[in-house]
């Protein structure tokens, strides 16, 4: 059984270049042990609060991914061993969390085209008003 985890990884001596080569290295410890890469994003350059050893900026990066729960320690040590990753957090995704937030989506989405609707019938009809007007 797979369970959906989100991890974030920090890259601080990154090039455009290089940042693709981590990125997917990466992915790789993913599926070298079975696991599946859902998708990967990049969410920019970001100052640190504080100076980490020696480094004031990193490159944030989090990509979803399924994995067996079993995997995740191992995951996390092969990660430990590569120098290329600065910090790199592994978080659980929670099913009922993200469905509840798809719902919302979905009912707001409908809000929305029934307020447009309603916005559109009402100019027609203050349109029709208006020619009776002129009339």
């Amino acid at each position: 059984m797979t369970k959906k985890y989100d991890a974030m990884y920090i890259f601080t001596s990154v090039k455009d270049d290089t940042l693709d080569k981590q990125i997917e290295k990466a992915s790789a410890e993913i599926t070298r042990l079975n696991g599946k890469v859902l998708s990967t994003t990049t969410l920019g350059k970001k100052s640190f609060a504080r100076t980490m050893h020696k480094r004031d900026s990193g490159v944030y990066v989090t990509i979803r991914f399924e994995l067996d729960p079993t995997q995740v320690v191992a995951l996390k040590a092969r990660y430990a061993l590569q120098e290329d990753f600065f910090r790199v957090q592994v978080l659980s995704v929670n099913e009922r969390h993200e469905a509840v937030l798809a719902n919302q989506a979905e009912v707001l989405k409908v809000r929305e085209a029934t307020k447009a609707e309603a916005a559109e019938k009402a100019a027609k009809e203050n349109a029709a008003a208006q020619e009776e007007q002129l009339a």
